[in-house]
Formats: C-alpha cells, sequence, structure tokens
C-alpha cells in the first residue's frame, strides 16, 4: 500500500512539472511576440551623425604597414565579433542586435571624415559601445587607419 501511495505521488509530482513547465512555455511564447515587435521598433533605419566639430579631427597617423596591423590587431579583439570578419557588418554577435552594425565598404561610411569616425569610435551609441576608456587615442587612431584599408578591399 505504501509503495502505491509513493508512486502515486511520483506520478503526481510528474505532472506538476509538466504542467508548470508548459505554462512557463506559453509565458515565453508571449514575451517572444512582444520582443519581436520591439526589435521591430530598432530596425528602423536612422543615420548616426557624428557632430560637425568632429569633422575637423585630423588623423595624426600617416598610413603605414605598422598602424594597419596594429590597427587590424584591435579589430580582431574589439570589432570583429560584431563587424564581422571582413567589415561587411556580418559579424557573429553583430546580428543578434537588431541593428546591423556598419558595413565598412559602404559608401555612406566610406564618405565620412576621419574625425568622424573618431568620434563615433570614442563615444559609442546604443549597441556600439565608446571606446574611450578601453582604447589610447592613439590605438583608436590605428583602428581608422585599419577601417580605411579595409573598405578599399572587395
Amino acid at each position: 500500500m505504501k509503495k502505491c501511495n509513493f508512486y502515486t505521488l511520483l506520478l503526481f509530482c510528474a505532472a506538476g512539472v509538466i504542467v508548470f513547465s508548459s505554462s512557463i512555455n506559453y509565458q515565453s511564447v508571449s514575451y517572444k511576440q512582444v520582443d519581436s515587435k520591439f526589435l521591430q521598433d530598432t530596425i528602423k533605419k536612422e543615420a548616426w551623425l557624428a557632430p560637425a566639430s568632429a569633422d575637423s579631427l585630423k588623423n595624426p597617423l600617416a598610413v603605414s604597414q605598422e598602424y594597419i596591423s596594429k590597427g587590424e590587431e584591435l579589430y580582431n579583439m574589439y570589432c570583429f565579433s560584431c563587424h564581422g570578419d571582413t567589415g561587411y557588418g556580418d559579424g557573429p554577435a553583430g546580428g543578434s542586435m537588431g541593428i546591423r552594425p556598419a558595413n565598412f565598404h559602404d559608401q555612406r561610411v566610406i564618405k565620412q571624415k576621419d574625425g568622424a569616425l573618431f568620434w563615433k569610435l570614442t563615444n559609442g551609441k546604443g549597441n556600439m559601445p565608446p571606446f574611450k576608456e578601453a582604447l589610447t587615442e592613439e590605438q583608436r587612431w590605428q583602428l581608422i587607419v585599419f577601417l580605411r584599408e579595409l573598405g578599399k578591399t572587395e
């Protein structure tokens, strides 16, 4: 008789777990619907413009193989996961953010002045983190040198 009660209790516990887990799944489905609506709102393409004063900033570093290599090293550490291996904005982490990261081959990026890119790299916006504290000024300019070279490739 005690074994029967034990198994009955075990059966009720298992049924309770199934019912509870299915109710959690039901709630998460409705949450995902709200979440996807939020993502739809964030996909709206709005131009990210640096202030006009940023255009006057000039890169103090001359284009050289040394700075390109250092910039590439920094890119692989800090930028690759979102902007992708070749800078098309198709990195593994970038696709999950709702707004696609910049494509460094796009004419809208290529036409920006070095100072505007430096300002964006320094200050960040939204999913793009600010690198003012993480990278020195020279490292940020090295990244700009590399990004310019990256944008030239197909």
